[in-house]
């Protein structure tokens, strides 16, 4: 039994906005990197130093991944469709994966080109003070835009937004980095200037490793933490008519949604209806209480059925209800049939027969035939009658 997560209409605002914080967030940090970019490598350029270019680069990087922020977060909020029936929530995982993959070849690139000027420090011009204050300019509103997005992203609980705000904090210490490297240069320290390159490309290889390796667990559908998972088990133990459960497994999606399924075992003998019930509040409780699980797949199993060749081969309804009624036909009490309950306990057949309340005074006798009866049955282990008033939808015999 399948009890999907039914977002009510609160939560479905709070999605929203969420959204659109997301979106605000990633594009206020275009806004700011497309300037912030040219402005560096500009100067960078004109002023000779090779530290803030690499900055400038780094900006530019942070330019292009908030292009693929906003198109994942974008598709991402798309409801479940024939296709995609879990949502496209894992489109921010691709996407962060798809960063960290940028940010570790502009890494390279940043390296390669700081090794390279740091074998001609011989023929190098010192920056000039220009340079100096873009660098500071820089390290000012990067580190503002760092705090901004962090907060957006620790509201939505989005792991791409949080990767974003750490481009953007890299960017700020790159513009550290690159401060201290112009000012070294300036000093008369000129190899300090390619260093600094040097330093903002490992930088920059850091915080992409980190991240691609969070969005890499979870594409090859890395579960919940062992407390996290353990908080799930103490919730399912808490709802009524649960007696114990197998199987628990999760899958984390988006970053901050888990789904779940689990095996839970309930008195065999309680009705469809009933196991249903419990099985809607194990949701219910799940995902009010368990803030990862926004779906969960409850299978309820009969407690004390046999998983054995023996039972997996025990006849369906359509195959044995035709062999009982064909055996009990002869009996006088058959016609009065109202409904027949088959319960598959272990690896037999409980068989009980409902019939109206003016037959209890032959109960004996009729339980008795009855009980005959199941003996000439296969698989059928005994045969209880209960008596009481025609409910609607009773079929006789069925």
């Amino acid at each position: 039994m399948t009890q999907p997560h039914i977002h009510s209409a609160a939560a479905h605002r709070q999605s929203k906005a969420d959204f659109h914080d997301k979106q605000r967030a990633t594009m206020v940090g275009a806004f700011v990197n497309l300037p912030l970019a040219l402005a560096k490598i500009v100067v960078g350029f004109l002023g000779h130093s090779q530290s803030l270019i690499a900055d400038g680069v780094h900006s530019a990087a942070d330019l292009l991944s908030d292009a693929i922020v906003l198109g994942a977060v974008r598709v991402s909020m798309q409801q479940a469709d024939r296709e995609h029936p879990y949502g496209h929530a894992r489109m921010e995982t691709a996407a962060t994966t798809l960063v960290s993959l940028f940010l570790l070849l502009t890494a390279a690139a940043l390296a390669y080109d700081g090794f390279s000027h740091l074998a001609a420090t011989d023929n190098m011009v010192p920056p000039t003070g220009w340079a100096l204050a873009v660098a500071v300019l820089s390290l000012l509103i990067k580190e503002a835009l760092f705090w901004y997005t962090l907060r957006v992203a620790r509201k939505s609980k989005s792991k791409l937004i949080e990767a974003n705000a750490w481009h953007h904090r890299s960017d700020a210490l790159s513009s550290v980095a690159a401060l201290v490297a112009i000012g070294g240069a300036m000093a008369g320290y000129p190899a300090l200037d390619a260093l600094g390159a040097i330093l903002i490309g490992l930088m920059l290889a850091f915080i992409g490793v980190r991240y691609g390796w969070q969005s890499f667990r979870e594409l090859v559908d890395t579960g919940l933490k062992a407390d996290r998972i353990q908080v799930v088990r103490d919730q399912i133990s808490t709802v009524p008519g649960v007696r114990h459960m197998r199987r628990l497994r999760t899958r984390t999606m988006g970053g901050h949604d888990a789904f779940a399924d689990v095996g839970v075992f309930v008195d065999p003998y309680v009705s469809l209806t009933e196991a249903h019930r419990i099985s809607e509040a194990i949701t219910a409780r799940l995902v009010r209480h368990v803030d990862e699980i926004a779906d969960i797949c409850v299978h309820i199993e009969p407690d004390g059925h046999a998983d054995s060749d023996a039972a997996h081969a025990l006849p369906l309804r359509e195959q044995v209800l035709p062999e009982l009624e064909g055996a009990w036909a002869h009996l006088p009490v058959a016609k009065d049939i109202q409904r027949v309950t088959l319960h598959y306990v272990d690896d037999v057949i409980e068989v009980e027969i409902h019939l109206p309340l003016d037959r209890v005074d032959d109960h004996e006798t009729n339980q008795a035939a009855f009980t005959r009866v199941a003996g000439d049955i296969h698989a059928v282990a005994g045969i209880r009658l209960l008596y009481g008033a025609r409910r609607e939808g009773d079929t006789a015999g069925r």
